[in-house]
């Protein structure tokens, strides 16, 4: 029996995936979780695992397209396989490795469609009842749907005309020219998904921003003078970046409004503690996720940071470091940014930007100057789910314990 292998979710967030490489071709035989495809999403770059033995059928997604979460990119002929009374249960949420095309019933007829076929005849305001579907057991695809938006029937035409007062056209701005010496670069692969979900992140989500300035001299002085023994006694260094995590960590227990996550008409404050880091690469953006970092100690957290760094630097991070972050600190300091504004990494409704520790004039009890350690911790929030007072109350904790920090 012929199964569909759909897109899984490969990372939080994460609504698509470009196809970069096909491993395998049309009569290739494979064993369950043996790799089919080499897929790059902004978050992550991972392989489509095969969950059956059996045959490769039909390869219908193409190396360098892009293909959203649950749609269709191969046929596999299996052995063993599920029925088709199986095939039409109720859908359940599409995992990394899954199967099963994610569909949404249609109320006439029991015909099924697909999130992106629901998408497209939304947007551009196609009766998909009116359409005769060319895939499998006459399933209107994505390419049916682009067809007939290219190609209208008087009926769609018709449809189109009616609903034309009740939408804005958009306007587009012309293309530039290019001059002599101007180099074209494609938006792509990470960066155009990069581009997609930022762009989806502020259009959607009502950022507002905040910002506070620590004293971190104490902090400066005790990790200088360990660091070198902390390096030779664990083989890994110790950065600064652990102890804001630390710091964030625990002011999150204390205001647990912003270690949640916005779900449209109701807001879920997560339990765990997972702290998503923003690591930045040449070509792409990632956010590797420390898990239950509440629970660990300047050690541990120390550990994690020096192997997500090295994952990042040889490019293995998988799907599974990705998942579950509930709030992000983005270390913009290590390139000597001193002030940002960073977009927040939905559905989390906070991220936290460490900048860069600087010298300068202090003026101290007493009215003394004297030279300190300072650093901007400027956070973002989601207006919709938080207010600037505990997001106030959530930097000052932050403040103090940091503050605090002696050898």
């Amino acid at each position: 029996m012929a199964e569909k292998i759909s897109m899984p979710q490969l990372g939080e967030s994460v609504t698509e995936g470009t196809i970069t490489k096909w491993l395998v071709q049309p009569g290739d035989k494979v064993k369950k979780y043996d790799p089919l495809a080499e897929v790059m999403t902004d978050k992550v770059n991972a392989e489509v695992p095969s969950m059956f033995d059996g045959t490769i059928q039909e390869l219908v997604a193409k190396e360098d397209e892009t293909v959203a979460v649950g749609e269709l990119i191969c046929y596999i002929e299996a052995e063993g396989a599920v029925s088709e009374e199986q095939d039409t249960k109720p859908d359940a949420p599409v995992e990394a490795g899954a199967v099963a095309e994610k569909t949404t019933d249609k109320a006439a007829g029991g015909n099924r469609y697909s999130p992106v076929v629901l998408k497209l005849a939304q947007q551009y305001q196609i009766d998909l009842s009116s359409l005769q579907g060319s895939g499998r057991n006459g399933r209107v695809t994505k390419k049916d749907v682009e067809a007939a938006q290219q190609n209208p029937s008087p009926k769609t035409t018709e449809q189109k005309l009616e609903n034309k007062e009740q939408s804005a056209p958009a306007v587009k701005a012309a293309p530039e020219k290019t001059a002599a010496g101007d180099i074209e670069i494609p938006i792509a692969g990470v960066r155009k998904a990069i581009a997609a979900n930022m762009s989806k992140s502020k259009s959607e989500i009502p950022h507002a921003w905040t910002m506070i300035e620590v004293d971190v001299t104490n902090l400066v002085n005790y990790r200088n003078s360990m660091k070198d023994a902390f390096k030779q006694a664990e083989g890994y260094p110790i950065t600064f970046l652990p102890f804001f995590i630390q710091a964030a960590a625990e002011s999150l227990k204390e205001f647990p409004a912003l270690n949640a996550y916005w779900q449209g008409d109701k807001i879920i404050q997560k339990k765990d503690i997972n702290i998503s880091i923003a690591a930045a690469t040449e070509e792409a953006l990632y956010v590797p996720v420390i898990q239950h970092a509440d629970e660990k100690n300047i050690k541990g957290l120390a550990k994690d940071v020096a192997s997500i760094s090295d994952k990042v630097k040889k490019g293995t991070l998988s799907g599974e470091d990705m998942r579950g972050g509930t709030f992000t600190v983005n270390n913009t300091g290590s390139f000597g940014s001193i002030q940002s504004a960073p977009i927040i990494n939905q559905p989390q409704v906070a991220i936290l930007s460490v900048e860069s520790i600087v010298k300068r004039p202090v003026v101290m009890p007493g009215d003394m100057i004297a030279i300190r350690h300072m650093v901007n911790l400027c956070l973002s929030l989601d207006h919709r789910a938080l207010d600037g007072l505990v997001c106030g109350r959530f930097l000052q904790s932050m403040k103090n314990k940091l503050e605090q920090i002696s050898g």
